[in-house]
């Protein structure tokens, strides 16, 4: 019997306990490059509930302001002061009334104000517009910290960052399952992304994009609930084989 209880206690320590690669990042050397590597610069295409704010520079500034989007720093602000592209993928601007920029990238779409707003302005040499996202918004859940929506002031947000700003994977957290799922032009995408090697700065899914939802599933042993270190997967082994030493020690007195 005790050489059966030790055989179970080694099994289980070696099953369920986390080991160094699970839980560490970036593992490995970096690739080097010989050529100039293009990492996902792709332009972003505007979709749909996206909010973009515009600014526009001109000698009229009586009727600039009419066009100014309320800016504080605050995500809220933008929510209520910038311009949404509604589900036809128009934005409403002054003047122009519906402007469509459904799948324009920023600068695409910069160009197409700025050219509609040269009719209401006499010098249009003198007219300057700005268009920019207002920030990244992105949704993530699973084994991190603090799961929810996230929306980070920045123009480029790194699967990093959006990590850190989510409280961190948790010890249960499977770093090398971390998903990705994105709502494109041309459907519904998923990607799963390995946190444990550090060809990750190298992939193309490395910055995520507004509106993306990430999940850091959970590893085995949160299923088996062996706990992640080990002791606490052999307090949790001799509580089961004591449990069952009892039980036959029970059904034999009865």
């Amino acid at each position: 019997m005790k050489k059966i209880f030790i055989v179970f206690i080694l099994i289980g320590l070696l099953s369920s306990c986390l080991s160094k690669k699970q839980i560490t990042y970036f593992q490995g050397d970096p690739i080097p490059k010989t050529a100039i590597y293009k990492l996902s610069n792709q332009p972003y295409r505007l979709q749909i509930n996206d909010v973009v704010s515009l600014d526009i520079k001109a000698e009229d500034e009586n009727l600039v302001t009419l066009f100014k989007t309320e800016k504080s720093g605050g995500s809220g602000d933008l929510y209520f002061g910038g311009y949404t592209v509604d589900r036809h993928g128009n934005i409403r601007i002054p003047y122009l009334g519906e402007v469509n920029i459904l799948g324009y990238t920023e600068k695409e779409a910069r160009e197409k104000i700025e050219q509609e707003l040269t009719t209401y302005f006499k010098n249009s040499k003198a007219l300057f517009v700005t268009l920019k996202l207002a920030g990244i918004k992105f949704t993530i859940t699973g084994e991190v910290g603090s799961p929810g929506t996230k929306h980070l002031m920045q123009n480029q947000v790194s699967i990093v960052d959006a990590l850190a700003n989510a409280g961190e994977i948790k010890d249960m957290g499977n770093r090398k399952e971390v998903i990705v799922i994105r709502k494109t032009l041309d459907g519904v995408q998923k990607y799963t992304l390995d946190l444990t090697d550090i060809a990750i700065f190298n992939s193309e899914y490395f910055y995520i994009q507004p509106n993306d939802v990430i999940y850091v599933s959970p590893l085995p042993q949160k299923t088996w609930g062996t706990g992640t270190n080990g002791l606490q997967t052999f307090t949790t082994l001799v509580s089961i084989l004591s449990f069952i030493a009892s039980s036959v020690i029970l059904i034999k007195n009865l």
